[in-house]
């Protein structure tokens, strides 16, 4: 056994609190290097009366480790523990001081969870488990009052670039809500809303109004009263990482330099605050000159911010935030945006746009969740023949390992925004591999976000072409695509276990770009079998019972002597689901 490759810490995702009775423990060992991982658990002030061990799961492998899982539900809520870690006849112990192959008398240097607080608990809002999100760019999405265009609006569907406009508006949205409850999303995710010289929004100049090129503030809240009515949350796009130049104390830096009350609201690197051969002489997003950053660490600034994040969620009952370039604004910041924003709503949803790995926001003092693009760019980069089934368990394994269970089932997870091309445009306008990509993404663990027009066949490559408008003549509409997704969207909210069930591959081979996983909770048993290939295939797995229906069809499957073997068109898939309640006494 590789010990170097052994690696435990009792905190972050290795061990923390999933609920108020329960502790899950994770390990890591060499991939194929060990045959199985006990955990050996007890109360340290009576270990005799409690001591209980526990086999771990080996819950996902990546290319260089195997990752073994279990959920502890200790009697009194403290936790002492270690690993035994055995191969063949050999036993080693994890320990919290060294790796030894004798269990020193228990609990002695053992690992310590000291007690469950639910203070502590990292709690993410149950709703976002079974919210299935519609991302929406207002100014791109339906025009329903005319009289608000801005000046040069030009017509409906024309060629987006990056100044133009064509009169989206919140009108639109809500002359659009029936059809959005009939694609079946609880959930919009509404992209900048507030007054900007762009179509975009996300350079902001008054953040407390409504642009009124959208509408108005009560426009606005219409519209989340009326979502609410239909069972739909409302997230909202806040840009707290920069506004722009026109923002009105920028503005005053801008006319009086380093005299301007508001000169510590920005990072001001020289005055007078200008933009020298391409570089601001202020700290920027990126490098446009017209969005610099706040200094959220200045209190006057944090205190305007944290005022208009609660101001949107008390005043008009929005149900969450996303968060525009979070990794670039203090964590400080996010801890007091976090207090702010749970007590005016201890249900609201936050979202960081991360575009990494995000752990050191999401242990419970800052994120629900984060735009999950590593997981868009592994599922993309498979779909379209990227890389075999081996590479994507690995992959996704290794994805499933980052996060703590309870941020796993809340991640956002997307294949396409407002900042990537279009998803049809991605696979190369294959409409079969678009479906497995959605399959997956509607099977997986987490919450699904759709992008405004991916349902009907919009294509796109980088922005500005990924921000087309809507095309609302069923004519022109992809209305197969349409409800194919709604089928998909249907399955996931029917299913519990589709939205928090266990994840795990069943059948990834080298060289082979077929996969077969599951999906499984108490109640029922899902398995999902894609041919990620050209070609016609059977793929063959151990199936021990006989009860399988094709989960979309209802028709009954059936192994032959203990083998299932699902042909499978080329790009094709199939998903099979089995009834566990009938086994439970």
């Amino acid at each position: 056994m590789l010990l170097e490759a052994m690696y435990h810490v009792p905190r972050d995702k290795w061990a923390y609190a999933y609920d108020t009775k329960t502790i899950h423990l994770r390990v890591r060992t060499k991939r194929d290097d060990v045959d199985c991982v006990t955990a050996l658990t007890g109360d340290k002030y009576d270990w005799d009366h409690t001591f209980y061990e526990i086999m771990m799961e080996k819950a996902a492998s990546d290319d260089k480790f195997d990752y073994w899982e279990c959920a502890v539900r200790p009697k009194y809520k403290r936790l002492s523990y270690t690993f035994r870690v055995s191969k063949g006849p050999e036993n080693v112990y994890l320990l919290d001081n060294s790796i030894r192959p004798e269990c020193p008398q228990p609990p002695t240097h053992f690992y310590e969870f000291p007690y469950i607080h639910q203070i502590d608990l990292f709690q993410v809002p149950k709703w976002a488990k079974d919210a299935v999100f519609y991302q929406i760019m207002t100014e791109r999405f339906a025009n329903g009052d005319p009289d608000n265009d801005p000046e040069g609006t030009e017509a409906w569907g024309g060629k987006p670039e990056f100044g133009n406009f064509f009169g989206g508006d919140l009108q639109g949205v809500l002359d659009h809500l029936d059809d959005l409850q009939d694609l079946g999303i609880n959930a919009i995710y509404f992209t900048p809303l507030f007054v900007s010289p762009s179509n975009h929004k996300y350079d902001i100049v008054d953040y407390k109004r409504v642009d009124p090129h959208f509408g108005d503030n009560e426009l606005l809240k219409r519209v989340v009263e009326e979502c609410h009515s239909r069972g739909i949350r409302v997230m909202l796009d806040a840009v707290f990482n920069h506004c722009s130049d026109q923002f009105p104390p920028f503005q005053d830096v801008l006319e009086k330099g380093e005299y301007s009350v508001y000169k510590d609201w920005f990072h001001i690197n020289s005055f007078p605050a200008e933009v020298v051969d391409g570089i601001p002489t202020y700290d920027t997003f990126g490098f446009f000159g017209n969005m610099p950053k706040f200094n959220t660490a200045n209190r006057e600034v944090k205190n305007y911010l944290l005022e208009v994040a609660e101001y949107w969620i008390k005043e008009i009952k929005v149900d969450g935030w996303r968060l525009d370039v979070a990794n670039e604004v203090d964590h400080h910041f996010w801890r007091d945006f976090r207090k702010v924003v749970k007590a005016a709503n201890p249900d609201a949803y936050i979202v960081g746009e991360v575009w990494s790995d995000s752990l050191t926001w999401l242990l419970g003092d800052q994120f629900d969740s984060v735009m999950n693009y590593p997981f868009s760019g592994t599922v993309l980069e498979f779909f379209n023949g990227g890389m075999d089934g081996i590479t994507f368990g690995h992959r996704i394994g290794g994805l499933l390992m980052r996060y703590p269970q309870q941020t796993n089932e809340v991640v956002f997870n997307l294949l396409g925004s407002h900042d990537t091309p279009r998803l049809l445009t991605v696979v190369g306008e294959d409409k079969r591999r678009l479906k497995l990509a959605v399959v997956f993404l509607f099977t997986f663990m987490g919450t699904p976000c759709i992008y405004y027009g991916d349902e009907i066949g919009l294509t796109g490559h980088e922005d500005p072409d990924c921000r087309k408008c809507m095309e609302w003549d069923k004519a022109r509409q992809d209305r197969e695509l349409y409800d194919f997704y709604r089928m998909m969207i249907a399955l996931r909210k029917q299913h519990k276990a589709l939205r928090e069930g266990r994840f795990r591959i069943l059948l990834a081979c080298e060289n082979d770009p077929c996969i077969v996983y599951e999906r499984a909770d108490e109640k029922i048993h899902f398995t999902v079998w894609m041919n990620n290939s050209p070609v016609p295939r059977t793929l063959s797995h151990p199936m021990e019972t006989d009860d399988w229906q094709d989960a979309l069809t209802g028709d009954r499957v059936a192994p032959e002597d203990g083998i299932m073997h699902i042909s499978l068109d080329p790009y094709g898939y199939r998903i099979l689901c089995r009834n566990l309640e009938q086994y439970q006494v």
